[in-house]
């Protein structure tokens, strides 16, 4: 639940001064993408709304890959400009706090590239350095500044990658990381960063100089500092008729596939055929979170026990756990839809909700919009199922439930697409006590999804009946009259954007209007912050 003082909400009137950190100017200066008045927001608020929602590569509805991902560039060099202390607080939160991996590498290349540019390199490496959290990425942020600026790596890059690689290269990630399919290997980074090991890991050169080995393809053997490397080259040498008998011993295949660095995906290949029960119960131990959330319908058709079954359901729904994976919301409706069993779906439902803890208790009546437009279908990614609509049912749907009351509206622009007429809008039917998992689900199996244009000020107009506050889940790309102008001015407008265009459909910042975005719930708390009269900040 949220930690702010919930009983001291009720009644307290919502305060017009306070103020929010994506802000707008007051009047429209130009149109969303369906002809709506159109809101400029700052350099910074845009940036914002765009970091946190943008996948990279990825077209949407409204904006090509290439176009999206050059306004991104442009916006982070831009506020570099006018803010460095702000931008690189804002690249370190969006891939630690908003866990937004290819966005934060993009962002740290363009603020150094600007930086380079306006002669002021200061700050680069230590947004190098804050960007990189996993021991992939030293390789992908130099694919993506040669890439894009040409092969000279400048030195405040190769020293902000050659901090990561201190920090993140280990036998392990050597292990998981290092193939001949990326272009650029730990050898080769090692090669254009020239890092020092670290003083506190004497084994570390060691890896280094087996890393360069391997990356050209030199025959030295695996030094005796690198004890996982070398489990793991006796484990590979195993012959291929062999490999299973390691399963009979379910206690000595736990420890040797451990010993050996070896992950579900390296066994699988090992194997050269599918992972069985006795296969997955040895590995079950040694993954990750997000492996094991991954692999669930695996586990029932390998037909893992129900006791190793119990035991992965409760380290997924285990609080710290959840806390320390930074999965986000939409990873476990992801799993839930993918899982066949019912085995998993309580776990679920209560990470899910660990991972909705800013989601607030509000006092009063809310009416929560979502919607459920053409451009609310497109997937977030090429190869994903989940879509943007289903972000904002599943935001939708959590917030209303927490709500002293709620009305939750699914709308779009009514019409009549081949043999169907659809309406504009749906009420949705909340229960007592239902999970949000099952909830969503319900959404989409009645049919509370629409599929045409944006009518938004229609929405607020034909559902809005007194309510103490109005929360929109959306694009913002609106058609019709001004969205703003259906609301009493007296009364809290809250748009929560899902998408990033450039183009806001209500003014932000103060006087009752305010927008925040992304894909976690970190945002919602700062609901109850305005509510109070007091000024909402940039979440980092």
């Amino acid at each position: 639940m949220a930690k702010f003082n919930i009983a001291r909400l009720r009644g307290a009137p919502a305060s017009s001064s306070a103020t929010s950190p994506v802000t707008s100017e007051r009047l429209p200066s130009g149109r969303t993408h369906e002809g709506a008045p159109g809101y400029a927001r700052t350099v910074q608020g845009e940036l914002f709304l765009l970091a946190v929602s943008n996948m990279v590569g990825e077209n949407t509805f409204y904006e090509s890959a290439d176009q999206r991902d050059n306004r991104f560039a442009m916006l982070v060099r831009e506020a570099t400009l006018a803010d460095p202390e702000w931008t690189a607080r804002f690249l370190g939160w969006l891939r630690s706090g908003a866990n937004m991996r290819s966005a934060a590498l993009v962002g740290a290349a363009e603020f150094i590239k600007a930086r380079l540019d306006a002669g002021e390199p200061g700050m680069s490496r230590q947004v190098i350095d804050s960007v990189l959290r996993r021991a992939d990425e030293p390789g992908e942020l130099i694919a993506y500044w040669h890439g894009t600026y040409g092969r000279n790596l400048p030195k405040p890059v190769k020293r902000g990658i050659g901090d990561a690689v201190r920090r993140l290269y280990d036998e392990r990630a050597l292990a998981k990381w290092d193939s001949a399919g990326r272009a650029f290997r730990f050898g080769d980074v090692i090669d254009l960063t020239h890092p020092t090991p670290a003083p506190d890991k004497a084994w570390q050169g060691e890896l280094f100089a087996h890393a360069l080995d391997r990356r050209h393809n030199r025959e030295n053997a695996i030094p005796d500092a690198l004890p996982t490397l070398r489990a793991r080259e006796e484990l590979l040498a195993t012959p291929v008729a062999d490999r299973r008998a390691l399963f009979e011993n379910a206690d000595r295949a736990r420890e040797t596939l451990r010993a050996a660095g070896m992950t579900w995906e390296s066994v699988a290949g090992w194997l050269q055929g599918p992972l069985d029960a006795k296969v997955w119960e040895a590995l079950i131990p040694s993954m990750g979170y997000m492996a094991r959330l991954r692999n669930l319908r695996n586990l029932d058709e390998a037909g893992v026990s129900d006791k190793v079954a119990a035991e992965v359901a409760a380290r997924l729904a285990d609080p710290e756990q959840v806390a320390r994976s930074r999965q986000l919301p939409m990873r476990f409706l992801s799993a839930y839809r993918a899982a066949p069993s019912l085995r998993w779906g309580h776990a679920l439902e209560q990470a899910l909700s660990h991972s909705l803890a800013n989601v607030p208790v509000l006092p009063g009546r809310t009416l929560v919009l979502v919607d459920t437009s053409g451009s609310m279908e497109t997937t977030f990614s090429r190869d994903g199922t989940l879509r943007r609509w289903d972000a904002a049912v599943v935001f939708g749907i959590a917030l209303a439930s927490r709500c002293e009351r709620a009305d939750i509206v699914s709308y779009s622009q009514a019409g009549r697409w081949g043999n169907q007429d659809y309406p504009d809008s749906l009420v949705f039917p909340l229960r007592t006590a239902e999970p949000v998992l099952r909830a969503v689900e319900r959404w989409k199996s009645d049919g509370y999804f629409i599929g045409a244009g944006t009518a938004t000020r229609r929405a607020v107009r034909k559902h809005f009946d007194g309510h103490d506050r109005v929360v929109i889940l959306t694009d913002e790309q609106a058609t019709g009259g001004d969205v703003s102008a259906a609301l009493p001015k007296t009364v809290p407008l809250y748009t929560w954007n899902l998408a990033g265009y450039q183009y806001g459909h209500a003014p932000s910042g103060s006087h009752n209007r305010h927008a925040f975005g992304g894909l976690n719930d970190s945002a919602f708390s700062m609901i109850p912050l305005i509510e109070t009269g007091e000024n909402a900040d940039w979440p980092f």
